[in-house]
């Protein structure tokens, strides 16, 4: 039985790029020795190239994979090999991710003057320990994840960095966690009380790619991060 995948497209992507695409995916998950559904795939050009994007559920576990390319054709290419991947990476023993991993033509880099917020999302954080957020991560392909913190009751992010590709961080600073079964680094310290135009102004000034602060008003963690189309997007904690 064939799955029904949504297909979504901006930019004026040629018919036969569309059915390419709808074609790989169908092939990723059909090949899958899992339950693959829910399957959604958005193709977008962006002003330094193409933005492929498919999320799914495997086995009931939500999954995302995000791939920039130069052109549509490349970006088709990528994100059906990607998801042959995701999908056996969710279903088999967790390992951690390369690091740092290879950046594709097109990938986003910091831009001077993004200085507009143009995505606010405000999601339930969920409470879970760092090696749970870590397996949130990489299975959603996101380079910061935003969560609560069962060890400290406040909110904290996991995120791709080096030495050893994923690092903790909290708004109040403790010790590791105990029994981390990840590769994980700790940020020595806790996270600045920013407002949002503080936070703007530090993550253009220092050229971040995003940035974890505290909302000084209600205490609750904020993510701050670039978009692939160069403005700005925010990950609110709710009050």
């Amino acid at each position: 039985m064939s799955t029904e995948i949504a297909v979504v497209a901006f930019g004026g992507i040629p018919r036969e790029v569309l059915a390419e695409g709808r074609a790989r995916i169908a092939a990723a998950s059909q090949s899958a020795n899992a339950l693959v559904e829910a399957l959604k795939v958005k193709l977008s050009a962006t002003g330094s190239g193409v933005l492929a994007q498919v999320n799914a559920e495997v086995d009931g576990r939500r999954v995302r994979v995000q791939e920039a390319a130069q052109d549509f054709t490349e970006a088709v290419d990528r994100i059906g090999e990607q998801l042959r991947r995701r999908i056996a990476a969710v279903t088999g023993t967790w390992k951690p991710r390369p690091w740092p991993r290879p950046v594709p033509p097109g990938d986003t880099a910091p831009r001077d003057g993004a200085r507009l917020i143009t995505r606010v999302k405000s999601p339930s954080l969920v409470w879970c320990s760092p090696d749970a957020a870590i397996r949130t991560l990489d299975a959603m392909d996101y380079d910061i994840h935003l969560f609560t913190d069962p060890a400290t009751e406040t909110d904290a992010v996991v995120y791709r960095t080096g030495p050893t590709g994923y690092r903790l961080a909290r708004i109040v600073a403790a010790a590791p966690p105990r029994r981390s079964t990840a590769p994980l680094t700790l940020s020595p310290v806790g996270a600045r009380h920013l407002t949002d135009e503080q936070a703007v102004n530090r993550i253009e000034d220092a050229q971040l790619p995003f940035l974890f602060y505290a909302d000084p008003a209600t205490g609750r963690g904020r993510v701050l991060y670039r978009r692939f189309e160069g403005h700005l997007g925010l990950i609110a904690g709710r009050p």
